[in-house]
């Protein structure tokens, strides 16, 4: 396994990101901070009901005693599901071990985890913990994916750590022109493909030579301006202030 492996995923507007992964050694520091505040709350919640069966005797009865063993059960397994649930749904693919180490959970297309994937991932920990499944997995697949984020379509990454999702230098005037463009544009027409080669092509920009920029965005320009029905544009627009409006206006109406 090498250190700080990087994995790519594609979000549905077709945009290529690149993650740092978590690594076993911040996942399995992670873990223990989560089953000491886990085991923490389940201690209490035993203390409670100690507590309530040596307070009421008929719930001593050999009747009721399997019962409540069965009861026992089901609150430690609700309490061990529902700890990753409940934190990874609410925060975001963390816990409060995630959070400390600052790792997260997120789908592979980048997106954030819901309810469904954190209840499987949480429902196969048990079988990666105990039979050491998952450290296997961590330590000898590319994508370092114990069996729960196999299952769940699932990644742990480093907070923070977007490699290829850094910052577009804008104009102070794109914002502007994005909002007309939103009302008085068909922006719904580009495609996710054009989007990631208007993406692609603003992050390459200050590398392209003065020639090449002229040429590439009068000709991305012109193209973008009759997809969204506004090719008599006025000439004192320039074609990368439009490409950046575009830009910025697919992304108020369609990303998340």
């Amino acid at each position: 396994m090498k250190f700080l492996n990087r994995v790519k995923s594609q979000t549905p507007e077709s945009v290529e990101l690149e993650f740092i992964l978590a690594g076993i050694g911040n996942r399995t520091y992670a873990l223990i901070v989560d089953y000491l505040i886990w085991s923490s709350t389940l201690l209490i919640l035993l203390l409670a009901w100690g507590f309530l069966v040596n307070q009421l005797e008929w719930l001593r009865s050999d009747t009721i005693r399997p019962w409540f063993a069965a009861i026992q059960i089901l609150i430690l397994f609700g309490v061990y599901i529902g700890y990753f649930v409940l934190f990874e749904t609410l925060w975001r693919g963390q816990t409060p071990g995630k959070r400390y180490v600052k790792i997260r959970v997120i789908r592979e297309d980048g997106r954030n985890v819901g309810v469904q994937q954190s209840i499987l991932r949480s429902l196969l920990r048990p079988i990666d913990d105990i039979l050491f499944i998952g450290l296997f997995l961590i330590l000898f697949t590319a994508q370092e994916k114990r069996l729960g984020d196999w299952v769940a379509g699932t990644i742990s990454i480093q907070e923070g750590q977007n490699v290829s999702n850094q910052k577009i230098s804008l104009s102070p005037a794109a914002p502007e022109l994005a909002a007309r463009f939103v009302e008085i544009g068909q922006i719904a027409a580009i495609t996710p493909d054009e989007f990631a080669m208007i993406r692609k092509y603003l992050y390459r920009y200050l590398t392209l030579t003065p020639a090449a920029k002229t040429q590439v965005s009068d000709r991305l320009a012109q193209q973008l301006l009759a997809k969204i029905e506004l090719a008599d544009r006025p000439p004192s627009l320039n074609s990368h202030l439009i490409i950046e409006a575009v830009y910025l206006a697919y992304q108020q109406q369609f990303r998340e």
